[in-house]
Order: C-alpha cells, then structure tokens, then sequence
C-alpha cells in the first residue's frame, strides 16, 4: 500500500468499527426503548444483572466510561427504581451501586435482546466467536497499556 493509500476512508480501521457500531447501536434502539431503556443503561443493567452489586470505580472500569458520564446514568436508574446508590459505609468516598428487586425483575424482560442482536445480523456462531476475539483484543490490549 503506498501512502497515499494509507489515507484512503476504505482502509481506516477505525471507519468500519465507527459503522458498524452506529449500525449495531441502531438495532439495539428499538429494542430498549420497550424496556425504557438508552444503551449506556443497558450496559450498566448488564453488569448489575451479573454482580448485583458493585462499587463505581468497578463500574466504570468495566463500562470504559468515565464517572462523569456514568453518575447520570445511575441516578436514572435510580430514579426508575432498578438500582440504589450509596456511600460505602467502611469508607465514605466509595459509592455502593445495588440491583433493587425491581432491576432484578427488568431482567426477564430483557432476556431476548442479545438474541434478537445477534439474529438480526445473521453472524454464524463461528463468526460471532471470531469478532469476539479481535474486539476484546483491542480493549484488553488497551487496558493493559493505560
């Protein structure tokens, strides 16, 4: 590839993972509206569904998100009753995030959307299993050079 190859918008690594994002993010959309849900809650109810409970830093650690724009998010989530968020009684500068029963019972509710995902795409199981692997080789890649 000569240079000025290099610059063409075709072979940007970063052009078809930005498209197909927005592409999956859009498949998601109506999806989690039925659930009341915007993506990024989506994927804190993820974790929640898993731990059920966590402190933030283990939160945002997980997420790639930043408190910033995590702390909203958990306060909507309070706020329609699926988590509660404390201080940690031990040591006050860390927030406990816990599922309610609430959060816990959305989780039936959601249960059909990863499916649903994955149907929507027609991806084999193979190649689901292949892009898997190259995506969270570039996140643990990333993660272990911060």
């Amino acid at each position: 590839m000569n240079s000025d190859d290099s610059l063409l918008l075709k072979n940007q690594l970063c052009f078809p993972t930005y498209a197909v994002s927005n592409k999956i993010l859009r498949k998601y959309k109506p999806l989690l509206d039925k659930l009341d849900l915007t993506y990024t809650q989506y994927i804190v109810m993820l974790v929640m569904w898993e731990k059920k409970m966590v402190n933030e830093k283990d939160l945002t650690k997980a997420l790639w998100l930043n408190s910033n724009t995590l702390a909203p998010l958990l306060k909507r989530l309070q706020q329609k009753g699926y988590l509660s968020i404390a201080k940690d009684k031990e040591d006050k500068r860390n927030i406990v995030i816990t599922l309610t029963k609430e959060g816990e019972d959305l989780k039936e509710k959601a249960k059909d959307v990863p499916a649903s995902i994955v149907e929507e795409f027609n991806l084999s199981e193979e190649e689901a299993s292949v892009m898997y692997r190259i995506l969270y080789k570039i996140l643990d890649y990333e993660k272990e050079n911060e």
